[in-house]
């Protein structure tokens, strides 16, 4: 299936299908309970979603969203879950693609742990750009989102990013 930039692939508290990204992104939101949206998570080609249901179904955490066109291949569950009990090497497949992910959280974790705000939108920019070139994180986030990500509020995002401009 073709997602376009903006639609919604799954919201939050739902239940269904998993998915693999061929292609594009996507961001997690999670809508707080006065209906503010905050970014927790993005999706890069290649994984299968959402993580915490790859061996057991949950619903979803949180909400997703294509951040650019993005090919998206719909998976059963029961022949998901099927599968990991016929085949065991599969559960060795879903393990490397969580420790994956988790070892790009812990990057995502080292911005946050930066003290000076402009190390923290250098680190996420240096992972933006390991992850997801050759877009630009400008391009893909609103101010806000970065903000979201790294712990700064949007105006000193778009201080920082203006900063980075001029030089």
């Amino acid at each position: 299936m073709l997602l376009h930039k903006g639609e919604t692939l799954f919201v939050q508290g739902g239940t269904g299908d998993l998915f693999h990204v061929k292609s594009g992104l996507l961001k997690i939101v999670r809508v707080h309970e006065d209906g503010s949206p905050f970014l927790v998570n993005i999706i890069v080609e290649g994984e299968t979603i959402p993580h915490h249901s790859l061996l057991s179904p949950m619903p979803y955490h949180g909400t997703a969203v294509a951040l650019v066109t993005s090919e998206i291949e719909r998976i059963s569950p029961s022949e998901w879950y099927e599968e990991l009990k016929r085949n065991p090497s599969k559960s060795m497949e879903i393990a490397l693609q969580l420790q994956s992910k988790l070892r790009m959280m812990q990057q995502r974790i080292d911005q946050l742990t930066e003290v000076a705000p402009i190390d923290k939108l250098r680190r996420l920019q240096e992972w933006f750009h390991r992850y997801i070139a050759p877009h630009q994180i400008t391009d893909i986030l609103t101010q806000e989102e970065i903000g979201q990500l790294i712990g700064l509020r949007r105006e000193t995002v778009n201080r920082l990013l203006r900063s980075q401009a001029e030089r």
